[in-house]
């Protein structure tokens, strides 16, 4: 596939995102929209999205990153903390859940996490955040797993799956009940079984 060029990274996250929202049938306020396109430009600069010096980035483990938001100092720093929980979690989740196939964390856990994240920020978000900030956290809270799979979708878009994707795909859609998992394996000739992930996901 060709490369294609684009002016603006931000425009670009603008139309994919709201591409794949409209395809996955999820509907979200403009402002939530604005706000993972924020969040997709700010991290797709390495520096902004890894913590350490070049020889050694990395991203803190989440159960890590929720500690220290829960004992920072002051509120403003507990917020921020959280924010950049759910934001991780939203982004890994959304472009990198392919890569969870050889790791003890799985993706669910980044799902659950950022989930939690944003539905605390909802409820204790400061008066001085404003209104509109507050339910684009409960939406993003109450709208994670769809919001990944949109994500999912655009990190994707260029891409043949493979057998081993096939059973990739089929362990997502056991563990989250991902709708997107299951189109795509409908696509890919298989039917999921709604009494395996039934049985699998307890």
């Amino acid at each position: 596939m060709a490369i294609q060029p684009v002016a603006s990274l931000k425009e670009f996250f603008r139309d994919a995102l709201h591409d794949a929202l409209s395809h996955q049938h999820v509907a979200v306020e403009g402002e939530t929209e604005h706000y993972v396109v924020n969040v997709l430009t700010l991290f797709s600069n390495a520096d902004a999205l890894y913590e350490g010096n070049d020889a050694r980035r990395h991203l803190k483990p989440l159960a890590m990153m929720l500690g220290e938001a829960l004992d920072a100092p002051t509120s403003e720093a507990r917020f921020r903390g959280l924010q950049r929980l759910g934001d991780v979690s939203l982004f890994i989740a959304g472009f990198f859940s392919a890569g969870f196939a050889r790791k003890l964390v799985d993706v669910d856990y980044h799902i659950a996490m950022g989930g939690q994240a944003y539905g605390t920020l909802a409820e204790n978000c400061p008066a001085t955040r404003g209104r509109t900030l507050r339910q684009v956290f409960a939406e993003l809270a109450a709208k994670f797993q769809p919001m990944v799979d949109a994500l999912n979708e655009i990190s994707e878009s260029a891409y043949q799956h493979s057998d081993q994707d096939r059973l990739r795909l089929y362990e997502l859609w056991v563990k989250t009940g991902s709708e997107r998992s299951r189109q795509l394996l409908r696509k890919l000739g298989v039917e999921p079984a709604p009494a395996a992930r039934s049985l699998l996901a307890h």
